[in-house]
This record gives structure tokens, sequence and C-alpha cells, in this order.
């Protein structure tokens, strides 16, 4: 398997994201974007290595760390792990404890990681009065990989109650196109409807004998984040380019799924290497080169808090290597401007959005900051 070198560079920092990127710029950006709002980062906890937070039961924010622990933030701070599967994972390439979330009732609670064999697999806990329950614990889904790169491994449940699972294409950098593999997507499963869940009757790939049923939306080479915007239920992914162009995808919450976001005949909006552009690709809402420090997207939140009135309703997202966090104005699905919020998050590798709407910015190195104003 060829490496690029930036990515080499980006593996021997933290051995996770080899394939991620974003530049100060993009093609449809002002030179000088103006702030948006007036804000700071107020640094409410360290953790080793912190790879993805969600909102928990009773107001508190749960924080994964990458080897392997989940550990819940509260007014009083981070405290000890509640789960530990560190002897179950690695973190060799991008591999480790990926990503994490509770259903919509806080009745069961999910992680998804890679194991020791470098399988990208989903596992269920249930949930009682706040705890995770081990003994519980089933797998809900599991998808062997090429190489150690491109897992994605985000997961949300979605408006719906349904879970949304990210996968990398693998590695191999041909899988988003292909309807017969579960890499390179975006799935959608009913982890309570089955054993080990049910394919939700409506998927778009439903009566597809050549598509599997899980896919809800394709073409993608590494969703490394993606979220469903809080108060108008679409969904937005931040996929990672391969050498030139970042990108952050958009889905109405009327979508009913099958986007295809042009990997890997695209780059963004540019054709990669001699690819053809499908005739049903749906472009990117932002996208950015790579001519500044920015080597990898990643994807945030709408804000839907009320600290910060004047940050609402846009998307906040932010970059592994450049840290700068910036917001997107939308309108129905449009971008009608960008901004740089004036912070910068460090190596941000994710973001987190708590119950009451705000938002966390997560540092490899190990801040956990909250976005204030300021």
């Amino acid at each position: 398997m060829k490496v690029r070198t930036r990515s080499s560079a980006i593996i021997g920092t933290l051995c996770l994201l080899a394939s991620l990127a974003l530049t100060t710029a993009s093609a449809d950006e002002p030179a000088a974007p103006r702030q948006a709002a007036k804000v700071t980062l107020e640094k409410v906890a360290t953790a080793q290595n912190p790879i993805a937070g969600t909102a928990g039961p009773g107001g508190t924010v749960w924080i994964a760390e990458r080897a392997g622990t989940v550990r819940v933030l509260d007014a009083a701070g981070l405290g000890e792990p509640v789960l530990d599967i560190s002897g179950e994972t690695t973190t060799d390439g991008e591999r480790g404890l990926l990503g994490m979330a509770f259903d919509n009732e806080f009745a069961h609670f999910y992680i998804s990681f890679t194991n020791l064999e470098g399988t990208s697999t989903v596992d269920e806990f249930a949930v009682r009065d706040g705890r995770i329950q081990p003994e519980t614990r089933r797998t809900v889904l599991a998808q062997t990989e090429p190489y150690a790169n491109h897992k994605g491994g985000d997961i949300k449940f979605g408006p719906d109650g349904y879970l949304y699972i990210a996968f990398g294409d693998g590695g191999s950098s041909g899988n988003g196109q292909n309807l017969d593999t579960l890499l390179g997507k975006v799935l959608r499963i009913d982890p309570s409807g089955g054993k080990p869940y049910a394919i939700p009757p409506d998927n778009p790939f439903v009566d597809d004998p050549n598509a599997k049923d899980e896919i809800w939306a394709y073409g993608l080479r590494n969703p490394w984040r993606f979220s469903f915007d809080a108060g108008t239920r679409d969904l937005l992914i931040g996929d990672v380019g391969q050498s030139a162009w970042e990108e952050i995808d958009w889905a109405s919450a009327n979508s009913k799924g099958g986007e295809n976001y042009g990997w890997s005949q695209m780059e963004g909006n540019h054709p990669f290497q001699g690819g053809t552009e499908p005739a049903n690709h749906v472009p990117p809402i932002h996208e950015y080169g790579r001519e500044g420090r920015g080597c990898a997207v990643t994807g945030g939140y709408v804000y839907r808090g009320n600290a910060i009135p004047e940050l609402k309703g846009q998307y906040v997202f932010s970059d592994y290597c450049e840290g700068t966090v910036r917001a997107l104005r939308m309108e129905n699905g449009e971008v009608t401007g960008v901004s740089d919020l004036g912070v910068n998050g460090g190596m941000v590798v994710s973001f987190a959005q708590g119950g009451d709407g705000e938002l966390y910015v997560l540092d490899t190195l190990g801040s956990i900051s909250r976005i204030d104003p300021a």
C-alpha cells in the first residue's frame, strides 16, 4: 500500500488520521473571512488522547480516549473510566476506540472500535440509572478491514431513532463507489429491531440485489466525523480528502438516502486522477484546498446552544493539522459565508455536543475545551 508522505507525518504524530485534510481558504471563501462571533476556548479537562465525545445522561458529556477508555465529564471534572476496553484494541495505524453514542432514550450505549485483528466493530451495552451494564454487552456489527487506515468510526443516532455508522474506504481508495461493500459508506441500521440488527425498510438499497441493504449514503473516503443538526435534522459529513481537497457534505432531513458523494471518482468538486464525475454525484457544500497548513477536515456540529446567540445555526468545524475553529453560515443547504472564529483548538480531532447544545473541542494532545462567548 502506498502511503503519502504528508499522511505519514500525521501517523507519526498520532498514528490515526493518515488520510485527513483542511486549509485556511476555499475556492469560494473570501481571502479574509470575517469573524462570525466573539468566542473563546475554555479548557474544562485534560484526557489521554481524547478522540470522541457525546452527550450523556444527566447533562454529562462522555469522553472516549483512543486507547480504549471512556470517562464522564460533569461539573466536578473528568471522572475515572466507566469503561475500559484497552486490552481489546490497539492504536496502531488509525485504529483504536473511535466513536461512541447513546440511543435517544439513553437506554443503550454503543462504542465503535477496531479489535486486535483490525476489524471495525460496533458493540452495545444496556444502560441503567446512567450506568453501563457490562454483562449486557453484545456485538451489533463487525466489518473486516483491508488496511490499517481510513476507518471512519463515527456513530450517531439520527432523529429517526436509527443508528448511523460511518466507515472509511478501508485504505484501498476504491470502495466508495462499490455498493457490494460497507466500506466508504454511511450505514443506517436498527440495532433494537433484531439480532444482531434489523434493516430499516426504507433504506435506499433494500430492493437492490447488487447493493448492501445497510447503506444509506456512499462515495466517501474517510468520513471521520458527521453529525445531525439538532434544529433542522439535516446531516453533515466531514470527509477527509486524498491529497488536495477537503470537503463537507450535506443531506436534507427530508432525504430518502442514496446520496453519492463521489469518491473515488471525485475529490471534492474535482475529478480524482482522471476520474469521471458520476451522473448522480452530490457535490460538497464546502471544500478547501491544502495550500496552507491544513491536512484533514474535522467535522463538527451546527451550533444550537444559547450561550453564543450570534453563532446559532452555523456549522462549526476545524482541521486536524491547522486547528483554527471555523463556521459555515448556511441557508437551505447552501453555504452563504465562511467565518474564522478567532480561536485555535490545537490538533482538533473531534467535537462534542452537550445536551444543552454547547460545543466542546477535543485536542488529541489532551485538552478538552468548551466554546464560550468571549
